[in-house]
């Protein structure tokens, strides 16, 4: 394998070598094409390779929101043969700073946007670095300041007419993604160009993609699912739409305006849209596929996006980021979809081509079909492992009883299919909670909610938290001509006394954390507020 098709900056460099003045990318309605993107990365990879310190890993933090800086700084990584490393100017300073603490990088790209937070983000770094501000015109003030890092402004970035080629290997870092820890710290999962690589392959063939198609880019490059979105366009020559946040605040528009034939967000953005009453019959003529992934996908939903996008194929894709963007997938099928989902639930479906899934109790071994269990992923798409955590790594990656290879254990509970059935998705295994001593899934009652008061979206919490488990369940409902009191003796005589919710509330706004999916954390807070 040569290091084009190890890297997975070979696509797009194959793609910008076919079709040069094709768009690559759209930022609010501002095409670049493949050959002015690829100019771009191109100086910045240049600078990264001639002007970066020594030591430190093979990374280039990209520090920049849905501008030409953050898809040129992610490519110009690569194409220097760094990984990249995500920031996102939305988050606390404190924490993007603890990322870049902890990623040890050596050289970052910064957009006007994280060069508005810079000095609170790079304040306490020792090690010297090399800071890339391409929408800078004068560094000098940066300089004077933080004498130890080497600045590099607009005016001074190195443009080299020769191709630079990607050194690197399939098992090099690709990109490294901070996700929530359990301890309050983020951690960093790394993810090798050879998982992406066969992601990406995988994507292209099963959904067909050619040079004429047109990518949403609905998340944050701090979500492993922007990945997809990127790198299956650029493989093949297609284009990706970057809406700003003020045109997600209206994705039908933007669908339309941007004339796109590959939809893929969390089922929370489709859900304000049902509620909106945006999705009417027809309304997304140009949608060839829609993709879910993020978040359980209701059935009723899937059902209407099915109506609104009659042309388009749709699909929920399931997979954490230990395990590369996606690993399952379900193709809805109408009414045999709407029987196959539980609790109004559409199930994850099958793994990818190559990939394999087990379902395991707590001692890690297979139960028995139509049984219970965790769901352990292995594969060419299983990652690294954690950055810089090898016991954390160890704990997560695993070789269960008579197996030879390694599994992720995705801390997801679903049910071992009979014959050739999809998995179905039960919940978390962290979000089966004790009242009382009794065991309770909020799932079930979160289903029950949505049945009983007719609404699309529903979220139970346990509260107060204790040692030992919750006090009780509080429940939040979408804002709607809702009689409580009806709703909890429904309730009542579907769940038992401990499990059903003390106290409904009725929410217009839900808080969405940056990857767009409903923050229970924020909820949490609330009743906190409210004591």
């Amino acid at each position: 394998m040569t290091d084009d098709e190890a890297s997975l900056i070979g696509g797009f460099l194959r793609s910008a070598e076919r079709y040069p003045e094709r768009p690559a990318v759209e930022i609010s309605n501002l095409a670049l094409s493949y050959r002015a993107l690829h100019d771009a990365s191109r100086s910045l990879a240049s600078t990264i390779a001639n002007k970066t310190p020594d030591g430190g890993p093979p990374l280039t933090a990209v520090f920049a929101y849905r501008s030409t800086t953050a898809y040129a700084g992610i490519l110009g990584s690569l194409m220097a043969g760094n990984g990249y490393v995500p920031l996102n100017p939305v988050f606390p300073p404190e924490r993007t700073n603890a990322m870049l603490q902890r990623s040890g990088c050596r050289s970052l790209i910064a957009d006007a946007a994280g060069e508005a937070q810079l000095e609170q983000v790079i304040t306490n770094l020792l090690e010297p670095m090399l800071i890339i501000l391409p929408e800078c015109p004068d560094a000098g003030e940066y300089t004077a300041r933080w004498p130890q890092h080497q600045f590099t402004n607009a005016g001074d970035l190195n443009y080299q007419p020769a191709k630079l080629p990607p050194s690197c290997s399939g098992d090099g870092v690709a990109y490294l993604l901070f996700t929530s820890g359990s301890t309050g710290v983020p951690k960093g999962v790394a993810v090798a160009h050879r998982n992406v690589r066969h992601f990406v392959q995988t994507a292209v063939e099963r959904y067909q993609i050619d040079e004429s198609d047109r990518f949403s880019q609905t998340f944050d490059l701090t979500f492993d699912l922007s990945a997809f979105d990127m790198f299956v366009a650029w493989e093949k020559g297609a284009c990706v739409c970057c809406p700003s946040r003020k045109a997600l605040l209206n994705p039908t528009q933007f669908i339309r305006d941007s004339r796109l034939t590959v939809w893929f967000s969390v089922p929370s953005v489709a859900l304000i849209m049902k509620q909106l009453g945006a999705l009417k019959p027809a309304v997304f003529p140009s949608l060839r596929w829609t993709l879910f992934c993020g978040e359980p996908l209701p059935a009723n939903l899937a059902a209407a996006w099915a109506v609104a996008a009659p042309q388009s194929s749709l699909e929920n894709l399931y997979g954490p980021t230990e395990v590369t963007i996606a690993c399952t997938a379900y193709r809805w099928n109408g009414n045999q979809s709407a029987l196959e989902s539980e609790r109004n639930i559409v199930p994850i479906g099958q793994p990818l081509t190559g990939m394999r899934a087990l379902v395991v109790d707590k001692l890690l071994r297979e139960v028995r079909t139509g049984e219970e269990g965790e769901l352990l992923m292995a594969g060419p798409q299983v990652s690294l492992g954690y950055w810089c955590d090898p016991q954390k790594t160890a704990e997560s990656f695993v070789v269960p009883p008579g197996k030879e290879e390694i599994y992720y254990r995705t801390g997801d509970r679903v049910c071992r299919p009979l014959a050739d059935g999809p998995l179905q998705f039960r919940g978390r295994l962290d979000h089966q909670i004790k009242v009382q001593g009794y065991r309770v899934e909020l799932q079930e009652v979160e289903a029950l909610l949505k049945q009983e008061a007719c609404v699309d979206l529903a979220i139970a919490v346990g509260w107060p938290l204790r040692a030992n488990g919750a006090g009780g369940i509080e429940a939040f409902l979408t804002a709607a001509a809702v009689d409580l009191d009806t709703v909890r003796e429904r309730l009542k005589a579907k769940l038992p006394g401990y499990a059903v919710p003390r106290k409904i509330h009725l929410i217009d706004d839900w808080p969405l954390n940056s990857n767009g999916k409903i923050d229970r954390g924020q909820l949490l807070k609330m009743l906190e507020r409210r004591l």
